[in-house]
């Protein structure tokens, strides 16, 4: 697993073609998510005096916010780019492109996961939908913004 996150750092075209159709890999997928959800949340625990909280809902928010960012990115690229993709391989693709994510256990190198995750994500929904990096930008683009407004949401919710 570890092997498969550092392809999956490195932008590794031919990791992400083959991660896209194995469907043997979404539980490591999963577990990448939950790994650098608590690793975030490790991150997170030297600026925060609610430790346990902040873990909880890292790793829950890093599991469902994968799950809908998968989902609204094969809705998006097939439904308004002409992308050929599934949920199942959004979540196998999408799930390995958070290795990045590993480094927000440094506090201050946060934004570099999230500017590296994102990267990762476009690179990750163009070979995964099998069309061009511009039409895989702007299906990131438009999921994070989806995603950004349900999260922010969430949140408002829950606290």
């Amino acid at each position: 697993m570890i092997e498969n996150a550092i392809r999956a750092a490195k932008l590794d075209l031919d990791f992400y073609n083959a991660v896209e159709h194995d469907e043997s890999l979404t539980s490591q997928a999963g577990a990448v998510v939950v790994i650098v959800s608590v690793l975030s949340a490790l991150g997170l625990a030297f600026v925060s005096d609610r430790f346990f909280a902040v873990l909880i809902l890292s790793v829950l928010g890093g599991l469902v916010g994968w799950w809908a960012f998968s989902a609204i990115t094969a809705f998006i690229g097939s439904r308004f780019f002409d992308g050929d993709t599934n949920t199942g391989e959004m979540l196998r693709v999408l799930g390995f492109a958070q290795a990045p994510r590993a480094i927000g256990i440094v506090p201050f190198l946060g934004w570099v996961a999230l500017i590296w995750s994102l990267v990762a994500s476009v690179v990750a929904v163009r070979e995964g939908q099998d069309f061009t990096t511009g039409r895989a930008i702007a299906t990131v683009a438009i999921g994070w913004l989806v995603l950004a407004i349900l999260s922010s949401i969430w949140w408002a919710i829950i606290t």
